[in-house]
Parts: C-alpha cells; sequence; structure tokens
C-alpha cells in the first residue's frame, strides 16, 4: 500500500515537473467555440452528398407577381380556411388539420378527413410554408396556390367538389361582397379562393424561439445541455447534413427506410409524383422550425416524441432487406448513405432532444 502511495507521488511529481496541464473541461471549450453568431461556429460535419445552407433567420417571403398581398385578400383567406363550406360534408375545415395552437398541425399521426376516413400521411405544420418550395410530403405543389386546393378536393380529405364549392359561396352574400371587392369578380371561383387562401398563409410564421435568440445573439443563451445538443446536431448526430439553413431543412427528398415497402401501408413518397425509381420511398425534408410543437414525427407520424425520433436516427434509420420475391425489384428502396449508426450515449440523446427543443 505504501509502495503504490510512493509510486502515486512520484507521478503526480513528475506530472508537475514537465507541466502536464488538467484535461480541458469539454464544456468550457464548447461555450468558447460556439459563444458568438452561427458564422462564427466551428464548420459542420458533412458527409459526402450534404450540401449546407449557412444558418440564419427567415427572410421577407417572396409574393408571386399574379397574386399580391392585400389586408383584405389575407382576411378573405382566413375566413376560408376557417369555413367548413369548402368540404364535401360541410364541416371539415382547412383548420380541423392545422391548428394555429398545434403550429398549424393537428397531433395525431395522421389526420381524420371526410366520413372520418384516415390519411395516410401526417398533416404537416404550415407555419413555413410562406417559405417552401415544393409542398406537400411527396413535393406535388409547386406553388402555395397550387397547394390551398389539394386537400380541399382529396376524396379522403375535404371531399369537396369544386362547383359545389362555388356555388356555396355564391349563395353566400357576404362571400359575394368579399370576392367583389378583392378580386373584382362577379361571382366566388375556386381559382380566387386558392389565391386568397395562398395570401393567408404566406403570413404564418413560426413562434419566436430560443433558436431566433441564438442567431441574433449567438451561442451563448444556450444552457450547457443545449449547447452540448447543437454540437452534437452540428457533427457527430450528424443532423445537419438534411437540416441547416433558415428553415432547418436542405429542401430535398431522402429515403429513410420508412415506406414500407410491399406491405399494407405501403407509401413511394416522391416517385408517386416522380415516377424516377431513384425517388421510391423518399419524402421532402421537414422544416425543424417550432419542432417541439410539431408531433407527431416523419410522413407517417411513426414516432410520438423526439426521444423516440431521436431513437431512430441513433440507430441509422431503417434498412429494409427485400424478400425472396422482391430481390431484382429495381423499385425496392434504397435508404439513404446519410444515415447511419451514430452511437450516441443517453446523455448525448438527451442533449440533443434539448437543443432541437429550442427550435
Amino acid at each position: 500500500m505504501k509502495r503504490a502511495a510512493n509510486l502515486l507521488l512520484l507521478l503526480g511529481t513528475a506530472a508537475a515537473l514537465i507541466g502536464l496541464a488538467p484535461a480541458p473541461d469539454p464544456t468550457a471549450l464548447r461555450r468558447a467555440a460556439f459563444a458568438g453568431k452561427p458564422d462564427s461556429w466551428p464548420a459542420p460535419a458533412l458527409l459526402p452528398g450534404a450540401s449546407f445552407t449557412p444558418f440564419g433567420a427567415l427572410p421577407a417571403p417572396a409574393i408571386p407577381a399574379d397574386n399580391p398581398q392585400t389586408p383584405e385578400k389575407i382576411a378573405l383567406g382566413r375566413k376560408l380556411f376557417d369555413d367548413p363550406k369548402l368540404s364535401g360534408s360541410g364541416q371539415i375545415a382547412c383548420a380541423s388539420c392545422h391548428n394555429p395552437e398545434l403550429a398549424f398541425g393537428d397531433g395525431v399521426k395522421t389526420s381524420f378527413g371526410h366520413d372520418r376516413q384516415r390519411g395516410r400521411r401526417n398533416a404537416p405544420t404550415l407555419s413555413v410554408v410562406a417559405w417552401r418550395t415544393p409542398l406537400f410530403w411527396d413535393g406535388r405543389a409547386g406553388s402555395l396556390e397550387t397547394q390551398a386546393l389539394g386537400p380541399v378536393v382529396d376524396h379522403k380529405e375535404m371531399a369537396g367538389d369544386p362547383r359545389e364549392i362555388e356555388r356555396r359561396l355564391a349563395a353566400d352574400p357576404d362571400y359575394r361582397k368579399d370576392f367583389k371587392a378583392v378580386f373584382g369578380a362577379r361571382r366566388p371561383t375556386m381559382q380566387d379562393a386558392a389565391k386568397a387562401l395562398a395570401a393567408y398563409q404566406r403570413t404564418l410564421k413560426p413562434r419566436s424561439s430560443k433558436w431566433d435568440r441564438v442567431l441574433s445573439l449567438g451561442g451563448r443563451v444556450l444552457t450547457d445541455q443545449e449547447l452540448q445538443g447543437l454540437e452534437l446536431f452540428q457533427g457527430k448526430a450528424g443532423c445537419v447534413n438534411c437540416h441547416n439553413g433558415p428553415l432547418l431543412s436542405d429542401g430535398k427528398f431522402h429515403n429513410i427506410g420508412l415506406s414500407f415497402y410491399g406491405r399494407k401501408l405501403q407509401d413511394l413518397g416522391r416517385y408517386e409524383v416522380s415516377g424516377d425509381p431513384a425517388d421510391v420511398g423518399a419524402f421532402l425534408t421537414p422544416s425543424l422550425r417550432g419542432i417541439s410543437r410539431t408531433g407527431p414525427y416523419m410522413h407517417n407520424g411513426t414516432f410520438p416524441t423526439l426521444e423516440g425520433t431521436v431513437n431512430f436516427y441513433n440507430e441509422g434509420g431503417a434498412r429494409p432487406r427485400p424478400k425472396a420475391d422482391q430481390v431484382g425489384d429495381r423499385l425496392f428502396p434504397t435508404t439513404t448513405p446519410l444515415l447511419k449508426p451514430l452511437g450516441l450515449t443517453r446523455e448525448e440523446k438527451a442533449a440533443l432532444v434539448a437543443f432541437l427543443e429550442t427550435l
């Protein structure tokens, strides 16, 4: 025991003589690296094939020349957004699945629509649609004007008939007055309704968050745990490969292995629009702005919590293998190489969730 103590003393004396310093405090190093605004942070660790747009505040939305914003048009769009007259049953409004109190989502895995039919995809938040093109999980709409009427006429969602909707609106004296004031039209039309709905949706934006303070004041406003999560987001966890820029989305389509190809819940994603076999099972990268309020997560609402979502990515996503009768199937989807097992510890996963909750 005495010999061991002497050995420790000798080792300590030797360390002091050669000037060995204590190991740097990782929290202090992190604080120094991320104290400023994003343009001063360490470069993100990107994988081959990933692209990066600097983090930043959301700019003013682009307004199309053929649909300028006016207060009257925005007010009409909001009125239409809340009105079940646009549905076949007269009982479902746009706001039924896009609740302002739920970041303009609905908080359920997949929404109930006409005749209580269940949709196959999670209702995405509308709080960032002013900055998004294309729109929908599969990117089938190139503008808000096109997007606005998609759910209205979808047989599972609102099941509205365009002619019947125009008849209902024309039968309402207030709507006739509103449409004439905004568009100079003698009768309400679906085309004008789409423009009004798009104008209203362009006024929506995410609630102010701690992330907004980070963008203006720097990472110094984050707690130690949140700062660790930011470092992971940019590095070991790899989130930044797909989630960057003002929207925290690369605006691309990726297959993360959740298409359920060849199974009951199969959803081919972008392929249904493009017809490109490379797009089978690929879905648009969602924005992470306000992510703590937009669950359940993924295109089909698979994960009810951020913790479950982080666990999924920690495992490297899903990599389905073809069954015997699927070998050689040119449409069998391939999971993006941007996903790989991360090896995050319990502490790191908690830190990453804490950071995501600031966005």
